[in-house]
């Protein structure tokens, strides 16, 4: 493999059909098992690649150099492989800083519940601190230092003024699953999803429901596949292919 995916569970992913647009070289999904993953990442052999759930983070140890940005979130998205030396960025913050501009979502003074602290939420966090937002509280599942649980925002922060999903609830095949009940968030403003299939999840359609401005992830995959590309191949990538790719995408997901 030259260029690629890495990650567990492939079978949703659009990144085939996006780095086909953005680039004339081969991109394939590579799925692997936790038990194949540290032989994959020992052997290096591939020019570049893209990191997905769940090992955003574990690709950390097996490189040489690790960018600076990608070093502060403490999660990497994208591999160079320069002369057996691997070399780890993170385009997920510049992607999610990208869907943030196009839906005009603005974090700056607000309260902003992320949900999910995986490698995904990790760009996520550093965005939302470069961007101003006032106070961010992390939402799990179960109770973990410097996090709260569903229960506990609910009944401690339903003044947020946005929530971000970026736990894999909701994401394809799943569809009818929704990581949160939104009804104690009276003050909702908006709801982002960084799943991008399906186009819009229960979570973002509960949420337009109660009048919140809605941004699905689609943007944001799209985004920073155009800036690992600069990574892969060393040139720039005008932003300008992003929507007519985007769009391309949305219309062969709806099977239009």
């Amino acid at each position: 493999m030259e260029y690629g995916l890495i990650g567990e569970k492939l079978g949703h992913s659009y990144s085939k059909q996006i780095h086909h647009e953005l680039a004339d070289y081969d991109y394939e999904l590579c799925p692997l098992t936790r038990e194949e993953f540290p032989l994959f990442m020992e052997k290096k052999e591939f020019r570049a690649i893209n990191v997905t759930i769940p090992y955003k983070c574990d690709v950390i140890p097996y490189l040489s150099v690790l960018d600076p940005l990608a070093e502060q979130i403490g999660a990497v998205n994208t591999i160079v492989n320069r002369d057996g030396k691997l070399y780890g960025y993170n385009t997920d913050y510049y992607g999610f800083l990208y869907l943030l501009e196009k839906y005009k979502i603005n974090v700056k003074g607000k309260k902003v519940l992320v949900l999910g602290n995986g490698g995904a939420a990790q760009p996520v966090f550093l965005a939302l601190f470069t961007q101003g937002a006032d106070t961010v509280v992390t939402v799990k599942y179960k109770e973990e230092a410097g996090t709260v649980t569903y229960t506990q925002a609910a009944a401690l922060h339903a003044d947020a003024d946005i929530i971000i999903n970026t736990s894999p609830v909701g994401m394809y095949p799943n569809v009818d699953a929704t990581p949160i009940d939104l009804s104690p968030y009276k003050n909702l403003s908006a709801a982002v999803d960084i799943i991008a299939n399906p186009l819009k999840t229960r979570f973002l359609i509960e949420a337009g429901a109660r009048g919140a401005k809605t941004a699905g992830g689609l943007s944001m995959l799209v985004a920073q596949a155009k800036y690992a590309v600069e990574y892969f191949l060393g040139v720039p990538v005008d932003n300008g292919k992003i929507a007519p790719i985007e769009k391309k995408i949305a219309d062969l997901m709806e099977g239009r």
